[in-house]
């Protein structure tokens, strides 16, 4: 009888984790469901296996981050550990090259889920969230890190360029069926029509109101970068689209708990934001040749849930 319950705790304990592990894949998105997380995790497999099993791997280690150094159960249960450590193993298996990228992706994905925790504490006092910034900031690091130490190996994506000799081309055509469904795909660094529909589905399934929300984001973005000019293989590949879904999705929705009449207005004006953030912390890094990421979002979240202390009804 001993041993039976002991095998049933220990098998709780194993579901509890899985769940935790999968709710840190659907809190990429700002959204608390473990089955969001499942369809996600299906989204980025069918783009790509090895990216499937690196982002079900960074869960898991962000996860057991949390575990092990012995956090508040909730956060943990919330998948607050695991996001970051997603993103972060997702950039860096793709943004590194070598033998041994992998290695270096599963270590980041540890230390974005320490930052975490790092910033958790930091910012507890602001009541604002942390977001994804522990992601940028550990995958930014890891990328100048490059320039300095030959086991940090880049691809060839990221070249320095001078910005004396930037030119912006907006010459072609937009495909707008791809620009609709591969701004969500761009959250975690996936293309494709099948992985867009995908992750719709997984936003829908945690609510109606948060799957309209990632539309509307979407076409917000697509509309406000053609309309400023943006440069059209840009829009078109979804590159200002994601930023703009987090932005409303956490503007209006995650972080809208008390309902406020002009929550959505909001959103969406932090959604048209992203755009021009895009656009402006690109042109910032590029001689660094660092990608924007994330930041757009969290600038754009932070600057309207900072205000929203002050001025209540946004």
């Amino acid at each position: 009888m001993q041993n039976t319950n002991h095998t049933r705790w220990a098998e709780g304990k194993l579901v509890s984790f899985l769940i935790a592990t999968l709710k840190g894949i659907s809190q990429v998105m700002l959204i608390e469901n473990a089955v969001t997380g499942l369809i996600i995790l299906l989204a980025i497999t069918t783009f790509s296996y090895s990216l499937g099993i690196i982002a079900l791997l960074s869960a898991f280690i962000g996860t057991i981050v949390g575990v092990i150094g012995g956090a508040n159960k909730e956060s943990i249960n919330q998948g607050l550990f695991g996001y970051n450590s997603v993103l972060t193993g997702l950039a860096l298996t793709l943004f590194l090259t070598g033998p041994y990228h992998w290695i270096i992706a599963l270590v980041g994905a540890a230390l974005a889920a320490l930052l975490t925790a790092t910033m958790m504490h930091v910012m507890k006092n602001t009541g604002i969230p942390v977001l994804t910034f522990p992601f940028i900031t550990v995958t930014w690091f890891t990328i100048l890190a490059s320039y300095r130490l030959e086991a940090f190996r880049l691809t060839s994506r990221f070249v320095p360029q001078d910005l004396s000799n930037w030119q912006l081309d907006i010459a072609g055509k937009i495909n707008w069926l791809e620009g609709a469904f591969d701004g969500i795909g761009q959250i975690f660094f996936i293309e494709g029509i099948l992985s867009g529909i995908l992750l719709f589905i997984a936003v829908f399934v945690a609510g109606w109101k948060l799957g309209l929300y990632a539309v509307l984001g979407n076409v917000v973005a697509l509309l406000t970068s053609y309309l400023l000019g943006g440069e059209h293989t840009l829009i078109y590949r979804g590159l200002y689209g994601y930023n703009a879904i987090l932005a409303i999705i956490a503007v209006s929705a995650t972080f809208n708990t008390d309902h406020r009449r002009f929550g959505l207005l909001s959103g969406i004006f932090a959604a048209c934001l992203t755009v021009p953030f895009a656009a402006s912390i690109a042109t910032w890094l590029l001689p660094y040749g660092l990608p924007a990421l994330t930041m757009p979002f969290v600038l754009s979240t932070w600057l309207f849930l900072g205000a929203k202390k002050v001025l209540p009804n946004l």
